[in-house]
């Protein structure tokens, strides 16, 4: 049996130095930096006494620096979209007084009354008296474009443009104007004065109050243009007029023909009016991100919206938040250097330390640290490692001695336990494994092998007659002629006495019959110190002759025996050992 070749726990040179266990290893220094090292407590603790502070104080600056500018920027919104929507009804109510007024006048007020009567078959809406008042009344006030009266019917009888072109009143007009006393259409674009427009009218009517018609006028938008600037935050921002629908009316970027078609998204105005004088932010026209708020415009169905772009307006902040950041980084950077080189001077002699215990664990018993600098508890801590590495080699040495030692006995036993003292051959117990082996192989890939039964004719008579010394030699000659004529993976057995058995794996009865003459051969040839030695050999097929392994040794002795029956030194072929019951 092999004998082990160290205690349980030792050290053992046989054994791969790297053969540590998961928990052992899971003591050893990693090469990145943990919580549970000195440096990296170290560097932990400076980074964060540097950065909790700093990190604290600048988030405090930046929220009361961002809460004061959205405060500024809802206040100028607020203040902005309540003096535009103010200016913007101030204007509108002077240019319907003025309608008014002119609305009222005799000459339209009559010629509306009688109609016909007033006014000849031939009269154009450009010729006439009532012509020349809304002439002289549109070259007094240079907000209208131009001026018209229309009938009942809202046919133009008269205007100040020199061509008559159709007014754009809704449907219910007259209802509109008896309920609201005037009529406030949406802006539209002109493309041959190039400029937004805009359709208001108010009704003409008699002293009785009875509707005669409307008195309608074309607005230039482009004072209210000029108004909704001035009130503009800066810049970056704008304020709009808009309808109840979000469609543009006026605006201080200027109005064109592709702004006027593009009114707000529904759900934008939807939460513009919801939201009405309270700040947020959304997209407004031109895809662009805005905060705005709303608000109406007195007596009128329109809205003011001031807005500041969103990206302009948190500017400050964003450069506020990036010095900020920049000063973290470099305290963090700056910190971080200098809690690494005071790691280092600190836990420098302990890593060393540390890795050495850690090879030493793992068997390297070459480690040899130099004298920590200083002294002090490391240098004191260096020497004791150092003579504990000292006492351990010594004991690895001798160790390794005892244990080569217990090696080779080892191997002797082996030797022993499995070959023939006298021949160098296998013994009878390797045999019958082998034979075993060959078997389980053949069940595997059907591999067969043959089996030669072989003993010294009249060996007895030659030990009587030489000696015990003389059949010896015969016997270590016989197998080294054995050991010659075969291959590498044959197996050469002593059975017994003078008595042996070849086992030759994937090997046909022709072949073994073979390399048995050869052997037979050889050993009649060779010259013994006594006389001439011949041998007898029965040759045996698995599975052809037998289907087990004591079978087959059964099937090739039959066949030696009846070699030496018929005259010994021959070969005879086996054939299959016929089972009984």
């Amino acid at each position: 049996m092999p004998v082990p070749t160290s205690e349980p726990g030792t050290i053992n040179a046989a054994q791969p130095a790297t053969n540590t266990t998961p928990r052992a290893r899971a003591k050893f220094p990693l090469p990145f930096p943990r919580l549970e090292s000195l440096r990296s407590r170290i560097l932990a603790f400076a980074v964060a006494a540097a950065l909790l502070p700093a990190g604290t104080m600048l988030g405090v600056f930046y929220s009361q620096n961002r809460s004061a500018l959205e405060k500024k920027i809802n206040e100028d919104l607020l203040s902005g979209s309540a003096q535009s929507a103010r200016a913007t009804g101030v204007w509108l109510r002077e240019r319907l007084y003025d309608l008014r007024v002119f609305a009222g006048s005799d000459e339209v007020v009559i010629t509306l009354d009688h109609g016909a009567r007033v006014m000849s078959p031939s009269a154009s809406p450009t010729q006439g008296r009532l012509r020349d008042y809304l002439v002289s009344l549109h070259e007094r006030f240079s907000d209208f474009e131009k001026l018209m009266v229309l009938d009942l019917d809202g046919k133009v009888i008269a205007t100040s443009a020199p061509e008559v072109t159709k007014v754009p009143l809704p449907p219910d007009w007259q209802q509109t104007l008896k309920s609201d006393n005037q009529i406030v259409g949406d802006a539209y674009w002109d493309p041959v004065s190039k400029r937004a427009k805009l359709i208001v009218a108010v009704p003409a009517q008699r002293a009785d109050g009875r509707l005669l018609g409307a008195f309608a006028a074309e607005l230039n938008l482009a004072p209210v243009q000029m108004l909704l600037r001035s009130f503009a935050p800066d810049s970056t921002g704008a304020i709009h007029l808009v309808n109840t629908k979000g469609a543009p009316i006026a605006s201080s970027d200027g109005v064109s023909e592709g702004l006027i078609k593009s009114p707000l998204p529904p759900g934008t105005m939807k939460k513009l009016r919801e939201r009405a004088r309270a700040p947020f932010e959304y997209t407004s026209f031109w895809k662009r991100d805005v905060i705005g708020t709303l608000e109406y415009v007195p007596q009128v169905s329109w809205a003011v919206i001031a807005e500041i772009s969103a990206e302009a307006a948190y500017l400050q902040v964003r450069r506020f938040r990036d010095v900020a950041l920049g000063v973290i980084v470099f305290l963090l950077v700056a910190v971080t250097l200098a809690a690494y080189r005071l790691g280092r001077l600190i836990s420098r002699p302990l890593d060393r330390l540390t890795k050495a215990a850690g090879e030493v664990a793992a068997g390297d018993l070459t480690v040899d640290l130099p004298p920590a600098p200083g002294g002090g508890e490391v240098g004191y801590l260096t020497d004791v490692f150092n003579h504990m590495v000292y006492r351990l080699r010594d004991g690895r040495a001798e160790l390794d001695r005892v244990n080569e030692t217990l090696r080779k006995k080892n191997e002797e036993l082996e030797l022993l336990s499995t070959t023939d003292s006298l021949t160098g051959l296998s013994n009878h117990r390797s045999l019958m494994q082998r034979l075993d082996d060959e078997v389980t192989r053949f069940k595997k890939d059907k591999r067969g092998f043959s089996v030669l039964v072989g003993d010294v004719d009249h060996f007895k008579q030659y030990n009587d007659a030489f000696g015990h010394p003389a059949g010896d030699e015969v016997l270590q000659t016989i197998a080294e002629i054995m050991r010659d004529s075969t291959r590498k993976v044959d197996c050469c057995a002593r059975y017994g006495g003078e008595e042996f058995v070849i086992v030759l794996p994937d090997t046909s009865a022709a072949d073994a019959l073979d390399t048995a003459e050869h052997i037979r051969a050889r050993v009649a040839a060779k010259k013994f110190s006594g006389r001439k030695m011949t041998l007898s050999i029965g040759v045996a097929t698995f599975p052809e002759d037998a289907d087990d392994a004591e079978a087959i040794i059964a099937v090739a002795d039959e066949a030696l025996y009846q070699a030496k029956r018929e005259g010994r030194d021959r070969t005879v072929r086996a054939h299959r050992l016929k089972k009984t019951g």
